[in-house]
């Protein structure tokens, strides 16, 4: 099996691709690319058995077959060589692989394709389209909040609840939650799935910068994104989501409005001088004066700032983990934020104040507790 191709065009396409290998000591075959050859189209494919992805390009070729390339060897070679014709010839009696490249020859061990886990296909599928923009703007939105605790895998994923009128994207660690709320993606039949977070992280990398469709197509247990010559295939995290809409708290009196780079800015100063462990800092809001302050008692650091605010109810304070608000407010893009409150012991919501029609977000922070000193 003889190939010819760029090393820059091959590169990109490994580069799309190699987020879903693995570094398997129990599989080493998971190190590797499948290359394969067929009517002169390459496909490449990298999984780690949960998420895998699929990219096809054309190359010059007179025969078919099929070859498992290391991934890292490969990489390392192309990222150091000139933007030329490369030549692979593979022995597929040995798997030996011999690669030609101007005056270099570099000669390396693939391995049996036969060993590489089969690319999974989605059967008896539903489908949605999303377009790249709305879809990038979905995981951006909600990705940052998802949980990373092992023991709770319901929440290591971002929740996807399709309807025939809109659809939902829910992020959550139980400290900070965020609802992304669609209303120009819909889906014939109601139905719901939990994404995992290396499935939107390679996805998100991926999406092309022009906005194109995305084609979904879902099952019970997998779900096929499809766009421009780039397949990923994920496996749904099979558990049960928790009841995130009974933590939103329905009644809050007292509403702050700021401008959020201002706020976003000072959070910034001010955790500097909080506790390395909580972050905590003390909002506290007195007619339209909004005090930020932090202290760590254990170095004597403190800070304090004084923002003006539009406030509607009474006098109040409240303590956050800065570092959960920076990220909250990080996410948005508009120019004013709410923060709309109960008690200090009460989770917080922060909505934009402003933002496309099509969007409704609303992210939610749990308050900690103050020590009674001011």
């Amino acid at each position: 099996m003889r190939f010819i191709v760029s090393t820059s065009v091959l590169l990109k396409q490994l580069q799309s691709v190699n987020g879903a290998s693995s570094s398997s000591t129990v599989l080493p075959i998971l190190e590797n690319f499948l290359f394969e050859i067929k009517d002169n189209i390459l496909t490449i494919s990298a999984t780690d058995l949960q998420t895998s992805m699929v990219t096809f390009m054309q190359v010059e070729s007179k025969e078919e077959g099929r070859i498992a390339v290391p991934a890292k060897i490969l990489l390392d070679t192309l990222k150091t060589l000139p933007d030329q014709p490369i030549a692979f010839t593979v022995d597929p009696s040995t798997f030996a692989i011999e690669i030609s490249a101007g005056d270099g020859k570099y000669k390396l061990s693939g391995e049996n394709a036969d060993d590489f886990p089969k690319i999974p296909v989605v059967d008896n599928a539903s489908s949605v389209s999303i377009s790249a923009s709305v879809l990038a703007e979905s995981i951006n939105k909600t990705i940052f909040a998802v949980s990373n605790d092992e023991l709770r895998p319901a929440m290591t994923g971002v929740y996807c609840h399709l309807t025939p009128q809109n659809t939902t994207f829910v992020g959550t660690d139980a400290h900070k939650l965020v609802r992304y709320r669609r209303t120009d993606i819909r889906s014939e039949v109601e139905t719901s799935m939990i994404l995992p977070k290396k499935a939107l992280s390679l996805l998100k990398a991926s999406l092309p910068s022009e906005d194109v469709d995305v084609s979904i197509e879902y099952n019970s247990t997998s779900a096929f994104f499809k766009f421009g010559n780039i397949h990923l295939i994920c496996r749904l995290i099979d558990e049960r989501y928790p009841d995130y809409e009974a933590v939103i708290p329905t009644v809050n009196p007292n509403k702050l409005s700021i401008d959020r780079l201002l706020l976003l800015n000072s959070l910034r100063r001010v955790v500097i001088y909080a506790n390395k462990t909580t972050h905590q800092v003390r909002l506290r809001i007195v007619g339209s004066e909004l005090n930020i302050s932090s202290e760590d008692l254990d170095f004597s650091n403190e800070a304090h700032e004084r923002l003006s605010c539009q406030f509607e109810g009474d006098d109040m304070e409240i303590g956050f983990n800065a570092k959960f608000l920076i990220e909250m407010l990080n996410n948005l893009d508009c120019e004013e934020v709410q923060l709309e409150m109960s008690t200090s012991n009460r989770a917080g919501l922060l909505t934009p104040i402003s933002s496309d029609e099509n969007e409704d977000v609303l992210m939610l922070v749990m308050p900690v507790m103050l020590n009674t000193q001011a």
